[in-house]
């Protein structure tokens, strides 16, 4: 059972499959307050438009949409919402689109608690940081998003935005990599990002950080780097 504080996540369960959606969302119902359902595409966006749900967990074959099309056009205006797939096919297609569309897991059924359980938990979590605007990274290490700041021990570390938004880009995609073309949309946004920036910024931010947890990973991209 999840602590109290974590039930509160808002959960969208789509399947188009009566009997599998209804043992979903009676699964669902025991660890979240608030669960929704739907059994097309255009139902879940209506949903999603007026409920804001803060996961949502998509069979990959719906009987009016591709839920992996769903979700790209849905990321078009979205990046925050968590998204979690299920699928009976392994593909490399839909693996890649799945890294693309920065899914938190793409799972192949059938899927028992002991695999769900532990993606539902750190969903919630990470949805309850965010909400809260307060990251604990590790003991006596937090990162205040809403300031743009870093508490270790005693001390505060202010950022700059970019530092900011580049290390909760990291914490959020982790253990994925962050790659060179997302940094670009979601930190620089409008502006232009140089390798020489990039490097600036990192190089700046690994100087204020008490431990080191920014990971570069060769013509890639980068990532979160601490152990959970």
């Amino acid at each position: 059972m999840l602590e109290e504080k974590y039930r509160n996540s808002k959960i969208l369960c789509i399947e188009d499959e009566d009997l599998i959606r209804e043992n979903q969302v009676y699964y669902l119902k025991r660890l979240f307050t608030t669960v929704y359902e739907a059994s097309t595409v255009k139902e879940a966006l209506e949903i999603i438009e007026n409920k804001k749900p803060d996961i949502v967990i998509s069979d990959i074959e719906i009987n009016d949409m591709n839920g992996l099309d769903m979700i790209r056009t849905i990321r078009k205006k979205d990046k925050k919402t968590k998204f979690i797939v299920l699928s009976a096919y392994s593909t490399k297609e839909y693996l890649f689109d799945a890294i693309d569309l920065g899914l938190v897991k793409y799972l192949i059924k059938p899927i028992d608690h002991e695999t769900f359980y532990p993606i539902l938990l750190e969903c919630a979590k990470e949805i309850y940081e965010e909400k809260s605007e307060l990251i604990t990274f590790c003991e006596n290490f937090k990162f205040d998003i809403l300031n743009s700041q870093l508490i270790y021990e005693d001390k505060t570390i202010i950022l700059t935005k970019y530092e900011a938004d580049f290390l909760h880009l990291l914490y959020k995609n982790k253990p994925n990599v962050v790659r060179y073309d997302q940094i670009q949309d979601e930190v620089w946004i409008d502006n232009i990002m140089t390798d020489s920036s990039l490097r600036t910024l990192v190089r700046s931010l690994r100087k204020k950080l008490p431990i080191n947890i920014v990971k570069n990973l060769s013509k890639t991209g980068y990532k979160f780097n601490i152990e959970e």
